[in-house]
This record gives structure tokens, C-alpha cells and sequence, in this order.
């Protein structure tokens, strides 16, 4: 059996040229991914990209996995900014505008650099993706959080399921709008989008 690469940092950058030297190599990362494909982001065209040394790329990952990773880490944590602040927004709304809220905001988040949200689904070997089940997680808390603060609009459900349902729901539709270039999709098709999933999931809960 193939040994898996390794996907975690050698060091973490602590310093502000450390830092700047990490961005620029994940962000090269992403260029040369969406741009070029997997297969062609080597360590060395990714420094070169970066305009480090392969030395200095290799202070900081043990590989081109690595770097992959800390392109997925940081796509998923802005696309878990955007989530977060929405739970922010619809804590005290009632259950149908609340759903119509995380629906549009995790359609739109997933809009974040829609090709390479692409690439990364598509492209790269399942060796190679960084573990994303802390966001995950995360992301059901939440929404169960929500769930039990409004019981009383809700038939009698198990919470546990009803958040895993909701998420895999929201998640899958605005997960294949993605994969399905809907950025190419009229205004008005993303409306109707939003609004049938929403009937969808509150008809569910309700």
C-alpha cells in the first residue's frame, strides 16, 4: 500500500516574514491549481510561482499535499466565516426566514472562488484532502443550537437527525451549484433555487 504523503505543516510562522512567506505559497498553491491542475503544481513550480526558494517552501511543508491543505484549510475557513456570521443574523428569527438566510448564505459561500472550490472537489486524490470533519461538526452544533432554541415551532423530531438533514441538504444543493458552474445562472434561477430548498427543508422541520 502507497504511503499517504504527509498533509501538515513542518513549522508554524510565527514572525511577519514567515508569514508572508506562507501566504505567498499557498496562495501560489491556488493559482497553479485553479490555472494548471494537480498534477502540475509541483514543489518547485509552486515556489517559483511564490518567488521563495524550494528550500524556503520545504522550511515550512514536506510536500505538495501539504500545501494543497493549507489551501483547503484556508478556502474552508473563509467559506466558516461567512457561516458563522449568518447563525449571528438569525438567532431570534423564526424558523422559515432563518432557513432562507442559511440557504442564501452557504449558496453565496460557496461562490468564494467558485473554481477553485471546483478544482479542489475535482482534481485532487482523496490522499491529498485535508480532514474537514472539525468544520463539519462545527456547522451541525450550530445548527441544532438553532433547532432547539425554536422547538416550539417544530414537529416532534430528534434534533440530532433534523440538523444532520438540514445540513446535508443545504449543503449538497449549494455544494453542486459549484460543480455545475452555476455562477452561470440567472438571478433569477438562483432565487427560485433558494427559494424551493427552503419550502424544501422548513417543510421538513414543520
Amino acid at each position: 500500500m502507497a504511503r499517504k504523503p504527509p498533509t501538515k505543516p513542518r513549522k508554524n510562522a510565527s514572525q511577519a516574514r514567515s508569514r508572508a512567506t506562507v501566504d505567498a505559497l499557498v496562495e501560489a498553491t491556488a493559482r497553479i491549481l485553479v490555472r494548471e491542475g494537480f498534477e502540475k503544481a509541483s514543489t518547485n513550480r509552486i515556489a517559483e510561482v511564490a518567488g521563495v526558494s524550494v528550500g524556503s517552501l520545504y522550511q515550512y511543508f514536506p510536500s505538495k499535499e501539504a500545501l494543497v491543505a493549507a489551501v483547503i484549510d484556508r478556502h474552508n475557513e473563509e467559506i466558516m466565516g461567512f457561516v458563522r456570521g449568518a447563525f449571528v443574523e438569525v438567532a431570534d428569527m423564526p424558523v422559515e426566514p432563518a432557513v432562507r438566510r442559511l440557504v442564501t448564505v452557504a449558496i453565496e459561500s460557496h461562490h468564494i472562488n467558485p473554481r477553485l472550490h471546483r478544482v479542489l472537489d475535482e482534481q485532487i486524490p482523496r490522499a491529498g484532502k485535508l480532514d474537514v470533519e472539525a468544520s463539519n461538526r462545527e456547522v451541525h452544533a450550530l445548527v441544532r443550537s438553532y433547532l432547539e432554541s425554536r422547538r416550539a415551532e417544530l414537529r416532534k423530531i430528534d434534533l440530532g437527525l433534523a440538523a444532520f438533514v438540514c445540513v446535508s441538504t443545504i449543503e449538497a444543493i449549494a455544494h453542486n451549484t459549484v460543480l455545475n458552474q452555476a455562477e452561470m445562472l440567472s438571478e433569477k434561477m438562483v432565487k427560485t433555487l433558494i427559494d424551493e430548498t427552503t419550502r424544501m427543508v422548513v417543510g421538513f422541520l414543520k
